[in-house]
Formats: C-alpha cells, structure tokens, sequence
C-alpha cells in the first residue's frame, strides 16, 4: 500500500544534493547545547549541525550534555575530530542504472533528524512514442446509436494517429452495472434478456466484461467491435468506475505493453456510482484494488463495493495509464468535477458519438495530456508522516508551470523536477530505517527509485560514551571506599579526599561536588566547568568588540583557543600579513613589522599603512643636490671634482643624455645661473649613482629670455609715462580751456579734437498696433550742456 502525492512538472536528469547548513555558533550551538541530553542519539536528534564527543576524558568533570555542541566548538575545547560522532547528509546517483525517459533511475540519500536532501529529476518525452488505446464502452441501451457509430473507428483512428505515433494497439472492453438489485431488474424474464419488453434480444447485465486484448491488428478490432450488443439496468447511473479499475489493474489480461503510452477511454452517456453506493444492494466490502477476472468477466462485481476516486486514482498512477473521458454534452458537468480527482485525465466534450468526433477526441487527448507534465511521489506508508516532501517543477522554454506541472511541452523537450525529502523525526524504537520511495511521471512507465537511508543510531557505542550508561562516579568505587552499610565515606575520608588539591580547603574548586572520590562540576549558564578540580572553564577569558576571544576562538582553560588564521590574547590578531603588504608587494614597504595586520614602523619618521610617509624626509632628487652642485662648481671635469669624493656620492657620470639609462630616478637640477640639468640617480651594486647630463638647458636660451623681459619691463615703464602726462593735460584744459583768449572765450573750430556737440539729433519713429497708411515720425533736437557750466539742480 502506498500514499501518492501528486506534484509538479516532469523532470529528469540531473540530481543535486542539498542538505541544512551549520547555523552560526551562537544560534546552532544554543540549539545543540542542553542540560537534557546525555546520549549522542539524543544529541544528534537536535539537528544536523550537532556533533557529539565520545572521548574518554573530554571535559573531565562536566556533564555530559558539554558533550553535544557544534563541531567547531568541540575542535577548539580539544575534541579531536575521529572522537566525534557527526550524522551527515548524503545523497549518492547510481549511475549504471539508465532509462530512455526519466533519469536518474536510482538515488540513494541519508538523512538525518531535521536535515533535508534534493535531487533533480529530469523526464523527457519522446517522439512518437507507442501508445496502447483501450475502448471500454457503455453498452446500456441507451447507448445502441453510440455503438454503432463505433463500429468505423478503427481505421481511420490507426490512420490519423500515425501522425504521432509509430505504433498503436487497439483494445476493448464493455461494462454495464452491477448485477444486482435495485441497479437490474432481477425478475427471471429480464435477467438473461433486459430488452424482453422491446421484444428484441440484449446481453445479460454485467460489472465488467474483458473483450479484446491489445493488438495491432485492426480488422481484428473492427470484427471485434460489430459482434457487440446491448444490455440493459434499472437505474441512471453506470458501473463505470468499477470498470475502469479492472481495466487498469488487469495488466496481464488487458495486454499493456510496458514500453507504451497507455489510454484508457471511457465512453458514457450516463454519470457513474461511487464509493457506498453498493450499500443499497446490501454490498459492505471495500474494493479491495485488485484483479478479479475469471474469463475475462468480472467476478466481483457483487461481492465488493464501487471503488473509491481516490483508489481509482492510486491504481491509474501505479499502471502509468491516462484516462480519458467521452460523455454526451448533458454529462459535462458531472464528469468535470470528476476529472480534477484524478491524475492526467482528459475530457472530450462530445455532442455526437460519431466516427470524426471520437478520432478528434483521441487526437487532441493524446497531445494534450503527453503536453502536460506531472510527476507523483510514493512514499511507504508506514514512514510517509515521518518525511516532508516537496516538488518545485523547472519548464522547458516555451511552456508555462501550471500549478505543479508544465504545460504546452514538446516532444524531445526536458522537464526538470527539483524534489525536496526531509526527515522530520526517528522511528518510535529509535532505530535507522530503510524506505524506498517512488517518483514516476504521470502517464509514463519509467520512474525514478529514491532509497531513503534515516540515522538514528550512533556508532560510538564501544567507547561507552554514547550514553549515560557508566558515568556514576561510584560505579567504578571499591568496596574499601564504603562503609560498613556500604554507605558513602565521609568527605574527608576514603576516596572523596581526591576532590581537592594539597593546599586547598574546598571540594571542587567551590564549583562542583564531590561523588565517590570524583568532582562532578556545577552546570553554568557562562558556559563549561571542568577539570579534575573544576578548576577550568571556557567563559573567564579576555574579550574582544564584545565577543569573547573576539568570536575567532574557544575560552579553554581561560584561555584563547584561537580558530585557525588568528592569534593574540583574545583571538584579535590575524597571522596573515597580506594586509601589510604594499603595491610594490613589499612587507611595510622595507621599514617596518607587520603586527596584528598593521604595520608597526621601525623607523619614527615614516607613517601611513604601509609605511610610505615620510613628512620630514627629502626627496631622492633633493637628497643629492648638494653633490651635483659639487661637481658642476668645477665644471664638469672630472678630474678636477675630485675633491668631492669626500664629501659626494663617488660614483658619478657624464653622459649627454640621462633617458638612456633604463631604472633611474629621472631629476632636474637648477643653477644660481638659471641653468637646468638633469640627472639621474640610480642603484647598482649596492651603490647609489648619479648620471649627469652635459648639456644643461641655459647658455644663450637663459640671457635671450633676460633680455626679452628687460624690454619689456622698459616698454610698460614708458608707457606709464606717457599715459600720466596725458591725463595731466586733460585736466589741465578742463579748468583753463585750451584755445581761449585772455578774455576766456573758448572758440572750437571744425579741426579740434576736443570738440563735443552741443545738441544730438535723433529721430524717433512711432507705430501702432493698427496703423493706417503710414507710422508717425518726429524729428527732435536734444540740446547739450555746455562744456565747463555748472550742473542745475
């Protein structure tokens, strides 16, 4: 028996593996950290980020829930990782198991509690596949026009349908009702013939009668078909749902090749019964889902009740077979409502039984459900509550997701179904379990077989530190340390004198009690005591922004236990010293340590994060100055510069060019006669160097500028001159007019340059906005005041 969950799209292919990440070490150790657990199954129960440590003396003296923690933090507290028990999430493809549609054919996952895993399925539809058509027929009476016309299908069905599909087989068979009252008039005259009123002949009534199996023959189909007749019942509904579950779960009889597409065709004018239905003829018994044919007649038709939609449903998902509905237009409605129950089914709306009408419906049934792309998950019943499953389909391009399928997918396209497994939690006995799980495209007869590892028992038993069992301080005491009524000795007597050290006067520390001669220390919220003494504990330690060892390390023993690439008292110091490391990859650029990925200068005048500042310091061309001013004072000969080896660089050269010389620091060097020379100083050997040019740029260049800017200093001075004796006339001629007589008239001829106007003519033209012929003009004379009067207020 199994539980189907009806999901997404088709999809095949390729798998991925994702199972729940570590949480950070405050939340997943908060999670896995609890004075509740004393096993390692209990432990590793809180979830997939958990770890357990089972060895011998970890954390001497705690209990046993320090034991549970996030692996991380149990490295750093000194639990190696082989003494670490940790569940894992797996996922394994068999990849010697191939399929031509669905793949991959097998997976293999192992899960643990509240862990998840996901695969991808990829299915992919072939072109023109083989398909396998089973007519399964109402042959009521009402029916006897309907039968008729199908009595021409065969052919030209076979015809049609090679246009999608090399290969199509034809089957048959017919149902009626139940036959059994109230469903059949059960009078002797009308068992073996309904139709006695009509006076004409009819079949007995039947549940379900198997006629033809699968063949490709289809004379045989056509010969098959026009020997039918009718029958007969009482009420309006038909047995049609009975029928169709023997038709599916028959395989053998029916004939359905595995390697073909499978449809099964309904053809009703009539609603059909459901489940409880059969109460009225006094039938209890549940359908039991399973293949009743004796002859090819249904033998429990009235032994066991109408199938339920939902097992009718299971059964056309396990037998990969889509069913399609033919049913006179007055039916619609019923059969809609039956159709979104069950999986890759398809309704024709057909408003006569006619040979065009029923070859359209196959055709367009057969492209429409092979479009549409759905995958269904089974899952074991006696584990389907304790797994989660999910599907989230990934269409072809071209195709929309419908809910969770695809639809409006071509042949040879690829679907993809990513499917999500979690555990949520172990069996009631708490042991590992083995489920296998289904995942089968609708309508497809290839599946994709997921087994399902869950682990729930640990493997660090014969260390004995998978549990509690053991751990009582006194379970190892000798008979010595008891007393006569084998009572514990006293605190200070027997073995409980080992709870403290020589020179102290409590048990413990002061932080634990003392059992059997042994500290069990005090459970802190801060975080563990232990010790021999409980004088150890992991939260005492120095804190860094907040954190203690600044969040990169674990408090052991009161001390930093630094994670790795950190260092320093509180983990706050990084060993890489990439961040030291200047443009030129340098380490401070030469003058300095890197420390706490800083650098510390050696020498107080540099600065900056590299070590590159220098305020104080000249630069390389100004620190050799002096020496070229040295040698250029004895003007360029070199042998007359000796004298300033002493005191210069001794290596000196003349070239005529310095841009020769490749690896230089190129500079420019400035006379006290405004002659520029360069010069180039350089590393060789150890030594500096310096290459000084002889071709300095002054000479005639720097007296030609001299000259040039004396001339112009003369030029702006004379210009000065002229421009304040002017000014000096001007106001001059203004207080005493030039050209008057000793009377002190002023007389202006046409020729004198300081003749002004004493009137200024303009003409001033006037327009409207609607003028008539002309505009007006005015012609006006604005008198001056005269040069020297007085102003009028």
């Amino acid at each position: 028996m199994t539980t189907w969950l009806r999901s997404v799209p088709l999809c095949v292919l390729l798998y991925s593996a994702l199972s729940l990440c570590a949480q950070d070490h405050g939340a997943g150790g908060a999670m896995c950290l609890s004075a509740s657990i004393t096993s390692c199954a209990e432990c590793l129960s809180h979830g997939p980020q958990c770890a357990w440590c089972f060895k011998e003396d970890f954390l001497n003296g705690a209990d046993l829930g320090w034991r549970c923690d996030l692996p991380e933090n149990l490295l750093n507290r000194g639990c190696e990782a082989e003494s670490m028990e940790r569940w894992e999430t797996k996922v394994v493809v068999n990849t010697t198991i191939s399929s031509t549609q669905v793949s991959p054919g097998d997976i293999s996952i192992t899960l643990t509690p509240g862990s998840e895993a996901s695969v991808v399925v990829a299915v992919k539809q072939l072109q023109r596949y083989p398909v396998d058509l089973y007519y399964l027929v109402d042959v009521s009476a009402s029916m006897q026009e309907n039968l008729n016309h199908l009595k021409t299908v065969g052919v030209a069905l076979t015809l049609r349908m090679t246009e999608h599909s090399s290969d199509l087989w034809l089957g048959f068979g017919s149902f009626v009702d139940k036959p059994v009252s109230p469903y059949i008039d059960v009078h002797p005259s009308k068992i073996n013939n309904p139709c006695s009123d009509y006076e004409i002949r009819c079949r007995p009534a039947h549940g379900f009668h198997h006629v033809l199996s699968m063949t490709g023959n289809m004379s045989e189909f056509t010969r098959v078909i026009k020997r039918q007749h009718i029958s007969g019942n009482m009420d309006t509904p038909e047995g049609g749902l009975d029928a169709m579950l023997q038709a599916a779960v028959c395989q053998e009889a029916v004939g359905w090749r595995s390697e073909a597409k499978r449809l099964l065709l309904l053809m009703t004018d009539q609603p059909s019964h459901l489940a409880l239905d059969s109460r009225l003829a006094g039938i209890v018994v549940p359908h039991d889902g399973l293949c009743h044919l004796e002859n090819n007649v249904y033998t429990g038709s009235t032994r066991m009740d109408h199938p339920s939609v939902g097992q009718l449903s299971d059964k056309l998902l396990e037998n990969h077979i889509y069913s399609v509905f033919a049913v006179e237009k007055q039916q619609y409605q019923w059969y809609e409502e039956l159709v979104r129950l069950l999986p890759a089914a398809y309704l024709g709306k057909l408003g006569l039984f006619q040979a065009p009408n029923l070859i359209e419906l196959v055709v367009e049934a057969y492209k429409r459900l092979l479009s549409e792309v759905e995958v269904s998950i089974s899952v074991e019943d006696k584990a389907v509550d304790r797994y989660s499953v999910s599907v989230s389909p990934i269409c072809p391009e071209g195709s929309t997701l419908k809910g969770q399928s695809c639809s409006g997918v071509q042949p040879n396209q690829t679907t993809y179904f990513k499917i999500t497994f979690g555990l949520r939690s172990c069996p009631d006995d708490g042991g590992d379990e083995d489920v296998t799980v289904l995942i089968h495209p609708v309508g497809y007869n290839e599946s994709t077989v997921v087994r399902i590892h869950s682990k729930c028992v640990c493997s660090c038993g014969v260390t004995k530190r998978c549990s509690n069992d053991g751990q009582s301080p006194c379970s190892g005491m000798q008979d010595e340390d008891r007393g006569p009524n084998h009572e514990l000795m006293d605190s200070n007597k027997g073995s409980n004198r080992n709870c403290r050290p020589d020179v102290a006067d409590v048990d413990c520390s002061g932080r634990g009690v003392c059992e059997c001669g042994r500290c069990v220390c005090d459970r802190s919220k801060l975080g563990a005591v232990y010790g021999k003494y409980c004088e150890i504990d992991d939260f005492s330690c120095p804190y860094h922004e907040g954190l203690s060892c600044g969040g990169r390390g674990a408090c052991v023993s009161s001390e930093c236990v630094c994670t790795d690439g950190w260092t320093g008292e509180s983990c706050s110091c990084p060993i890489s010293t990439a961040t030291c490391q200047s443009a030129s990859g340098s380490l401070c650029s030469g003058r300095g340590r890197c420390v706490c990925g800083k650098c510390a200068c050696d020498d107080p005048q540099y600065s900056g994060d590299f070590c590159e500042t220098c305020p104080a310091c000249q630069s390389p061309c100004q620190s050799h100055w002096k020496c070229v001013d040295c040698h250029l004072s004895h003007g360029l000969a070199p042998k007359e510069a000796g004298h300033c080896n002493s005191t210069c660089i001794p290596l000196v050269g003349y070239v005529d060019d310095t841009s020769g010389h490749v690896g230089g620091v190129q500079c420019m060097y400035i006379n006290n006669d405004s002659c520029r020379y360069q010069f180039q100083t350089r590393s060789q050997y150890g030594q500096a160097m310096l290459y000084i040019s002889t071709r300095p740029e002054c000479a005639s260049s720097s007296r030609m500028v001299g000259t040039f800017l004396s001339v112009c200093a003369l030029t702006v001075l004379c210009g000065l001159v002229v421009v304040a004796f002017s000014r000096l006339l001007l106001q001059k001629r203004i207080r005493t007019p030039a050209g008057a007589g000793e009377d002190g008239v002023f007389h202006c001829t046409g020729k004198d340059l300081s003749y002004i106007p004493t009137t200024n003519e303009k003409t001033v033209t006037y327009r409207r906005d609607n003028p008539p012929d002309h505009s007006l003009e005015m012609h006006i004379q604005v008198p001056k005041m005269p040069l020297g009067d007085p102003w009028q207020f």
